[in-house]
This record gives C-alpha cells, structure tokens and sequence, in this order.
C-alpha cells in the first residue's frame, strides 16, 4: 500500500506546501501592495478557495469520466500558471488574478478518489493518515520556510518555488503514480445522477463539517501573522516577520503527534465521532486564547491548541466521505466535500478580514467560538461510518449474478467488482448483519 499511496502523497503534498508557504505571511504582505485593505488581504489569503470550490466537483466528476491522471494534469499546469502570475504581481489585484487561478487546479478530490481507488477500505484511514502526514510535513516546512524566505527575499520568491514544486509533481505523476484499478458497477445512468450525492444524509453532514473545518483554518491564519507582527499599541505582539516560525513550528508539532491517535481511536476502535468532537472543543478553546490572550506566550498556546484540534480531523474526515459515498460517487462526493470546504476557506477569509478591519481579534474569537458550538451539535448527532464494512469476496469463486443481487437486502448498501483484483466487494450494514452472514446470503 505504502508504494501505491507515496507518490500520490507526494504530489498532494508539494502542492498543498506551494499553498501553504504564503499562508503564515500572505495576509501581512499582501497589505503592503498597492490598493490593498484588510479585506483585501483577507480575500488574496482565501481567494484560491473561491475557485477551488468552484472547480473541485467539475474536476472530481470529470477524473470520473477521462482518468484521475488525465485531470491531475490539467489541475497542475493550471496552478503552475496562477504561481506565476502571482510571483510578477506588483498590486493586490494582480495578486487576487493568481490566487484565483491557483485554485481552479482543483485537484484534491481527484489525488482523494485516486487513494481510495488504489486501497480497500479498511486500509483507507491509514492511506489517508499517510497523506495527511506528508501534508502535515510539508506544512510544518512551510510556516519555518516561508518567514526566513520572504523576509530575505520577498513574497514572490515563495510563488516561484511553488511553480517549480508543481513541475516536479506532474513528473512524478508520470513516472510513479500506478494505475488506478479497473471498477465495474452495476448502478444506471438514472441511478448515477450529480444530486445524488447529496442525498445520503451521512455525506451532507461531513460537507457542512469540511465548511467549518476549513473557514476556521483561514480564520486562524489570517490573525495569527496581523496580530503578532502588529505594534504592541495597535493591541499586538510586535514580533518580526522572520520570527513566525517560533509560533507555528511548536504548533505544527504538537498537531502532528495529535494524528496518529485520531487515526487510531477514529478507525481501529471506531471513535470517529468522539474524535471530532473532541477537534472542535479544542478549537474553540484555541480561539479563546488566541482572542483574549495578553502575552504572546498566551496566544501561542491558543495557536497550538487550534492546530492540535484542526490537525486531528485530517486522518480522518476524506476516509468518512469515500465511505459514505457510492462506488461510482466518489471523485463526485469528495469533489463536493472539498467544495464546502473551499466555501470555508473563502467565507474564513473574507469574515476575518473584515472583522479585523473594522473590530478586533475578540470579536473574531467570539464568533469562531459559537460557531463551535454549532458545529459541535452538528457532529454529535451524525452517524459513524464505522458502522459500515466490507466484505471481499473473490470471483473465481463466487458467482457474480448473486453477489449483485445481493442489493436486494436491506442489510446490503452496495455491491461492485474490482476487475483488476478479480474481487467482488459487498458493504454492509454491522448493525443489521455480519460478515459470516453476508457470505451466507450466498451459499
């Protein structure tokens, strides 16, 4: 598994670290271009999402119809492009143009949906937990990077080697990434409709959790940076810009070690829920700190509990869509999870900027913090995925006639073949039937 996911994590992660390396200085610097507001700033920080959200469900459902490699492709020429345009801005206009193009190279659904092509199900959490890691890496190296950079060498240093980074993933997407297997299902053109996707309850519940993810992502980094480089009398820390990395590097640290029980008491013991819950009281605890803290000690432990809270949901919140989602619904589904989250990072951005602009970091807290509670409520009542399994049933000795008839029963959620492997996988309901009895239904 490790070989297949690798790759595939590597080109995820070179370009979520070509995402991240401006985030810990993009809201600071972008304030010093010309026309530029907080709002502005706000909108440059959170403007890739916008198109990110537009396009992930386009390039989830197209990875479904002309190959995941193919769209992967399309998606990173596009964000070389926007990298570009980004490094030559000389105004926040020029600097939004890019942005925007950055983020219409939608191709985190496509990478998802690959994982969960490439893996079984049991395997996906640790899949995921993989590429989360690599992310989390490659996020680690960028809040370190990105203030050394750029207060050596300015911002658009930073695009240029996120342009570079990109032309190295398409070579690894060439020359590493293995093909996807070849899934056979049984599901109609009537049944394979777009608005589908929205009617298992299970999965709505995981998007609007994606918008609340991410909004507070955006939100936490575009007031980390103002605040602690803000003059001690303008309600800030004072720090230089090339010291961020002394906030974000414990931050990032702690959140790591946070992933892998996340992943284990998530997928091994079947807490995904209770993991979730515990995520979102410690972001709004992060918040607190982060909002009312008058020593930068303070604050960074706010920062730090923020991460711990928001790096715990990475393993798992893409396994809990791709098993929620359909077989022939998964570039699809995650396409529209990682839409709502784009929304997130867009509204994240937006709502921060002007709340800093025109308010101040406590008011900001104080709305992050009831959205918490809401979206705490939210979690503790959706269902877990964990109650899902599979079963593999191999073909050369299993009839293929029953095993798709096995839909009919109310315990059998889907049936689908995975020529490649010569297999037959069956999901069921665990509270309604087990694996032994699932095999019986054949016999």
């Amino acid at each position: 598994m490790f070989k297949q996911i690798l790759p595939l994590s590597s080109i995820i992660g070179l370009r979520f670290f070509g995402l991240f390396i401006v985030l810990p200085v993009l809201s600071v610097y972008a304030l010093e271009l010309e026309g530029a507001t907080p709002f502005l700033a706000g909108a440059a920080m959170s403007g890739y999402a916008f198109t990110q959200a537009i396009f992930q469900v386009p390039f989830g459902k197209l990875s479904d119809k002309i190959g995941r490699k193919k769209t992967l492709f399309i998606g990173l020429m596009i964000f070389i492009l926007g990298s570009i345009i980004c490094a030559m801005s000389d105004n926040i206009y020029m600097l939004l143009v890019g942005r925007f193009l950055q983020g219409a190279g939608a191709i985190g659904s496509v990478v998802t949906a690959m994982i969960a092509d490439l893996v079984k199900e049991e395997q996906r959490a640790h899949a995921m937990a993989i590429m989360g890691g690599v992310i989390a890496m490659s996020f680690s190296a960028a809040m370190i990077i990105a203030p050394v950079v750029s207060g050596n060498w300015g911002i658009s240093t930073l695009f240029w080697i996120t342009a570079i980074l990109s032309v190295m993933a398409i070579a690894i997407l060439f020359t590493a990434v293995p093909k996807p297997p070849t899934i056979v299902h049984s599901y109609s053109e009537k049944e394979s409709k777009f608005i589908d996707v929205f009617k298992d309850k299970a999965l709505t519940r995981m998007y609007i959790t994606f918008l609340f993810h991410s909004s507070t992502m955006t939100m936490a980094f575009v007031t980390i940076p103002i605040i602690m480089t803000q003059a001690i009398a303008d309600g800030g820390f004072g720090w230089e810009k090339v010291e961020l990395w002394k906030v974000y590097l414990p931050a990032i640290v702690l959140g790591i070690f946070a992933m892998a029980p996340s992943a284990i008491f998530g997928e091994k013991y079947g807490k995904g829920k209770q993991v979730f819950m515990i995520s979102v009281v410690s972001i709004f605890f992060g918040f607190m700190a982060m909002g009312f803290a008058n020593s930068a000690l303070v604050f960074s432990i706010g920062v730090s509990l923020f991460m711990i809270g928001f790096m715990m949901f990475e393993p798992l919140i893409q396994s809990f869509v791709s098993k929620f989602a359909k077989v022939h619904q998964k570039g699809a589904a995650i396409g529209v999870a990682n839409t709502f989250g784009y929304i997130g990072i867009t509204i994240g951005g937006l709502l921060a900027g002007w709340i800093i602009q025109h308010y101040d970091r406590a008011t900001l807290s104080i709305v992050v913090m009831i959205i918490a509670v809401g979206w705490f409520i939210w979690v503790a009542t959706m269902p877990s995925p964990n109650n899902r399994g599979n079963v593999y049933l191999p073909l050369d000795i299993f009839d293929r006639e029953k095993i798709s008839a096995l839909t009919e029963h109310e315990a059998i959620s889907e049936t689908y073949i995975n020529e490649t492997e010569n297999i037959a996988v069956v999901k069921y309901e665990k509270d309604m039937i087990d694996e032994d009895e699932v095999r019986g239904l054949l016999s």
